[in-house]
């Protein structure tokens, strides 16, 4: 039996928990997995360490109540004293892009404009306040989906008169100026505890679909698989979409990044920066429930995962064991 406090995984995507159960298991730990789209809230919680891995797509796999419920869950452990990683401060950025936009600016890290609208007609209309192409996509996003691009809201005009249009699960869309990169891709900075483990390119000359999840990468190609028997064509080989990037840890992008991680009680991220012609790096997305390419993991001997359950082995765990007497 271990003498580790357990961990408690709530969760709404069994798919993506095979990686983090080996490498809790690797580091001795004992854990249960708690679904959060149903479920009862009441007493004081079981002891042990809470990991939040609460998705903001969880609305695309059904699981419509599971946002809701986390927010209740994650106030009923802080209120309780619970160890939570990535409790509610974390949660509420993470369910928000215009809040993370907002913070963002506050610790001087610049971002792409952004601005929300509720209503088709207020869509537009914020739209012909923004100069070149934008993009638009839902203020809780997740895996990429909903992005579209636009040159003009003459054009984003036409495309919601299709009448097929996503709106997302709460009608919020964000426009968001589109950066120009002269090569195809973004950069993913990871971060565990206080510390930037690696950082990665994504390619994005296959569109903005970029959750780097190894089960996401097999459903994407999946997809374009069944389109391009579709229109009889071979489908695309997405093996070189992730490769290492040679940002430093001590780069003063990541050190921003460090700092704004710490003051709004974020110790699991994925950050995503894209980098204009000019050098001007434009950071847009801060992924909470982030996943890890095994198969680039592979390739840099470095395992997210496995880097997680380290840091909930050698720190968090000695912080409940000393709560605990």
């Amino acid at each position: 039996m271990s003498t580790l406090p357990p961990v408690h995984i709530l969760f709404e995507n069994p798919d993506w928990l095979p990686p983090l159960r080996d490498a809790l298991h690797k580091e001795g730990f004992e854990y249960t997995e708690i679904p959060v789209h149903h479920g009862i809230i009441s007493g004081p919680p079981a002891p042990g360490i809470y990991l939040n891995r609460m998705s903001p797509s969880s609305h695309t796999r059904g699981h419509l109540t599971s946002v809701a419920l986390t927010r209740e869950i994650l106030a009923h452990l802080q209120a309780h004293g619970a160890r939570v990683v990535n409790g509610l401060a974390a949660f509420e950025l993470e369910m928000s892009k215009l809040r993370q936009h907002l913070t963002l600016q506050r610790f001087g890290i610049r971002t792409p404009r952004t601005a929300l609208a509720v209503g088709t007609e207020h869509l537009v209309s914020l739209a012909r306040t923004f100069e070149g192409p934008f993009i638009t996509k839902h203020n809780r996003g997740g895996k990429g989906l909903g992005i579209e691009r636009f040159e003009n809201a003459d054009e984003l005009q036409d495309r919601l008169a299709q009448g097929d249009f996503d709106l997302g699960p709460d009608h919020q869309v964000l426009i968001q100026q589109y950066i120009q990169a002269p090569e195809p891709f973004i950069t993913r900075v990871e971060i565990v505890g206080q510390r930037m483990i690696f950082a990665m390119r994504s390619a994005t000359d296959e569109g903005f679909q970029l959750c780097p999840s190894d089960v996401c990468q097999v459903e994407l190609q999946r997809e374009k698989a069944q389109a391009a028997a579709l229109a009889d064509n071979c489908p695309i080989d997405g093996g070189a979409k992730f490769s290492q990037s040679p940002l430093k840890a001590d780069d003063p992008l990541v050190l921003k990044y460090l700092a704004m991680c710490a003051a709004s009680g974020i110790e699991l991220a994925g950050i995503e920066f894209v980098e204009d012609a000019h050098g001007h790096r434009y950071t847009y997305d801060i992924n909470g429930t982030t996943n890890y390419n095994q198969t680039l993991g592979r390739q840099m001997g470095i395992h997210g995962m496995e880097e997680l359950a380290t840091y909930l082995r050698h720190v968090v765990a000695p912080q409940v064991m000393a709560e605990l007497g």
